[in-house]
């Protein structure tokens, strides 16, 4: 059994009947009633994509997914349309994913990285990776950063060497590594 509290970007879980996976993490928000965590979610059926509000309560059954571990070989494609090919390292059988199927995790894999990914498959199909906890990207773009600034408290927008956009400490340069917590995109730590 999974609580709400427990999805995050690449949990595939039972909703009415349905599998559905979770694709992107809209963020949160509480009221009178309580928290409701709102979803980007994919039926793992249909192919079916749509937003979901769960309060924190709520239980779901898990769905039973098989895993390989891989490493992305290449990108075929660019933009919303590109597929991400992925090889296993024993046998070497390609499996290829959709980028809209990645969701969030899109972001953070590189063809030139060494990243071991698990894929995981329901029925045969390959629906989403799990990736590791935190992943290593280089700050293509950002502001100059603000000499004696360390105290990380305020933040600015950086664009990554994948295209996407995180929130790092003022002191980041443009060409620096970093460390992303890829469950929450948040910054980690300059990388050593």
């Amino acid at each position: 059994m999974l609580v709400t509290s427990q999805l995050k970007v690449g949990t595939a879980f039972m909703y009415e009947n349905a599998p559905l996976i979770v694709q992107k993490m809209l963020g949160q928000r509480s009221g009178r009633a309580g928290m409701v965590t709102n979803l980007r979610v994919k039926n793992l059926v249909t192919g079916q994509t749509m937003d979901l509000g769960l309060d924190a309560g709520e239980k779901f059954d898990d769905v039973d997914l098989d895993d390989h571990t891989t490493k992305l070989s290449y990108i075929d494609g660019d933009g919303d349309s590109a597929t991400y090919v992925f090889m296993d390292q024993e046998t070497y059988e390609q499996f290829e994913i959709a980028k809209s199927d990645l969701g969030d995790n899109a972001g953070y894999v590189s063809p030139e990285d060494d990243l071991e990914v698990k894929i995981t498959f329901y029925e045969g199909k390959p629906v989403g990776i799990v990736l590791p906890i935190n992943v290593v990207r280089t700050v293509t773009y950002c502001e100059p950063g603000i000499k004696g600034d360390t105290s990380g408290k305020s933040t600015k927008p950086a664009t990554l060497d994948t295209g996407i956009e995180v929130k790092v400490p003022l002191f980041i340069n443009t060409d620096e590594k970093i460390v992303i917590d890829t469950r929450d995109g948040s910054f980690v730590e300059r990388a050593k």
